[in-house]
C-alpha cells in the first residue's frame, strides 16, 4: 500500500500518523474524490428510485426519535414496556391522522375556492401580461401565455404537490409497521449504545447527539410552526382573505422548509388578498407575515434550537433543493434531519473529518470540537487495543 508510518516523535500519539510516501499520492487523492462524487450521484439516484419507501421509513424514524422521551417517561413511572410502546404508537397515529384530515379539508376548500375566483385570477393574469408587454418583454409570447392560462390548472398542480404529501397516507402500512418495530426496538437502544461505546465511542456520541438535535429541532419547529400557522390564520380571517385556514396550514408546513418556506407560504394569501382587498390588503398580509416570520423564525427559533442544527445558511438552502429533487415535497420538509444524518455518517462519526466542521457552520466551537474528536479517536484506539487478544492486530491498525 502507498501508506506507511513516519517516525513517531516522543510526545506524539503512540500509534503515530500515517502519511503518504508515494509521489503519486495526489493522483490517488483526486481519484478517490472523483469516486466519492460518482458514488454520491449514484446513491442520490438510487434513493430517488425508492423514494416511496425511503420517505415513509425515514419519517417513521424521525417520529420515533421525537416521541422516545415519552416512552422513557412512561417506563420510569412503572408503566410496562408493552403499554408504553402502544401509547407512543397511538399518540403518533392520532397526530398523523389529524394532520392528514387537515390537509384533505384544506385541499377540498381550495378546490371549491379557486373556481369562485377563476374570473378574477384570469383578469389578474391579463393585467400582468399587459404590464410585462409595456416593459417591452416579448408581447407575442406573453400574450400566448396569458391566452392559454387556465386557473383550473392550478388545482391539478397543487393536487400533485399535495399528493406528494398525502402520498404518505397511502404508505400508512409502511409507516405504522416501522413505527411499531422501531418503538419496540427503541427499548434496546440504550443497551446497544452501552455495548458499542467501548469500541466506537465517537460513533455512539454522534448517534446520541443526532437523536437529541433532531428531536429538539423537530419539536421546536412543530410547536413554533403551529403557533405561526394559527397567528396567520387568525390575521387572514380578520383581513377577510379567502381560504384563511388553507394558508394557515400552508404556513405551518412551510415552517419546516428553511429559507424559502416563508416565500412559498406568503404568495397565495397575497394573490387572494389582492383579489378581494387590493393593495391595502396585500400590504397588510406582507406586514403580518413579515412580523410573524421575523419573531418566530429569526428570533425565537434560533434561541430555542441553539446549536442543534450547526449548518451554514448556504448548506441549509442547498440541502432543501437537493432533497426536494430526490424525495419531492417531503424531502424539502425533512431536509434538515436528512442533512444531519448525512453529516453524522460522513463527518461526526469520522475523527479524520473534524477539520471540515467549520465549513459546515460550527465556527464558534471549532477548536473544542477538534480536541474532542482527537480525544475520542485516542479513546477509540485504546479500547480496540484493549479488546484485541494478544498477538492480534486491532481493527484499523493494519497499514
Amino acid at each position: 500500500m502507498w501508506w506507511s508510518r513516519r517516525p513517531v516523535p516522543a510526545d506524539a500519539d503512540s500509534e503515530g500518523d500515517r502519511v503518504p510516501v508515494d509521489a503519486g499520492s495526489g493522483d490517488h487523492r483526486n481519484a478517490f474524490i472523483m469516486l466519492g462524487l460518482g458514488g454520491a450521484v449514484v446513491a442520490a439516484f438510487g434513493i430517488a428510485a425508492i423514494g416511496s419507501i425511503v420517505a415513509p421509513v425515514f419519517l417513521a424514524l424521525i417520529l420515533t426519535i421525537c416521541v422516545h422521551p415519552l416512552r422513557v417517561a412512561l417506563e420510569r413511572r412503572g408503566v410496562p414496556r408493552g403499554i408504553a410502546t402502544g401509547s407512543v404508537i397511538l399518540a403518533v397515529t392520532l397526530l398523523l391522522l389529524a394532520f392528514g384530515y387537515a390537509v384533505l379539508v384544506a385541499f377540498g376548500q381550495f378546490a371549491t375556492l379557486l373556481p369562485e375566483f377563476a374570473d378574477e385570477i384570469s383578469g389578474w393574469g391579463a393585467d400582468v401580461a399587459a404590464w410585462l408587454t409595456s416593459l417591452g418583454i416579448g408581447s407575442d409570447g406573453v400574450a400566448s401565455v396569458a391566452a392559454n392560462f387556465d386557473p383550473s390548472s392550478i388545482v391539478d398542480f397543487l393536487g400533485g404537490l399535495i399528493g406528494g404529501l398525502t402520498g404518505l397516507t397511502t404508505a400508512l402500512v409502511i409507516i405504522f409497521t416501522m413505527l411499531l418495530l422501531m418503538a419496540m426496538d427503541a427499548g434496546y437502544v440504550p443497551t446497544l449504545l452501552r455495548q458499542t461505546r467501548p469500541h466506537r465511542p465517537l460513533l455512539v456520541t454522534a448517534l446520541s447527539d443526532y437523536g437529541a438535535n433532531v428531536r429538539r429541532y423537530m419539536v421546536v419547529t412543530t410547536v413554533l410552526g403551529l403557533v405561526q400557522g394559527i397567528i396567520n390564520w387568525v390575521a387572514l380571517l380578520l383581513l377577510g382573505v379567502p381560504g384563511a385556514f388553507i394558508w394557515g396550514l400552508l404556513a405551518f408546513l412551510c415552517s419546516f422548509i428553511p429559507n424559502i418556506g416563508y416565500f412559498i407560504a406568503i404568495i397565495p394569501p397575497i394573490i387572494f388578498g389582492g383579489l378581494v382587498g387590493g393593495w391595502p390588503t396585500v400590504i397588510a398580509v406582507i406586514v403580518v407575515y413579515g412580523i410573524v416570520n421575523a419573531v418566530v423564525q429569526s428570533i425565537v427559533q434560533p434561541r430555542v434550537v441553539g446549536n442543534a442544527v450547526a449548518l451554514s445558511q448556504t448548506i441549509t438552502f442547498f440541502s432543501v433543493l437537493l432533497w426536494a429533487i430526490v424525495l419531492g415535497p417531503i424531502g424539502a420538509i425533512l431536509a434538515i434531519p436528512l442533512t444531519l444524518l448525512l453529516r453524522l455518517v460522513l463527518v461526526d462519526a469520522n475523527p479524520a473529518m473534524a477539520w471540515i466542521r467549520p465549513l459546515l457552520g460550527e465556527l464558534d466551537e471549532t477548536k473544542a470540537l477538534i480536541a474532542e474528536s482527537d480525544a475520542a479517536r485516542k479513546a477509540d484506539r485504546k479500547a480496540r487495543r484493549a479488546s484485541t487478544p494478544p498477538g492480534d492486530a486491532a481493527p484499523g491498525d493494519v497499514a
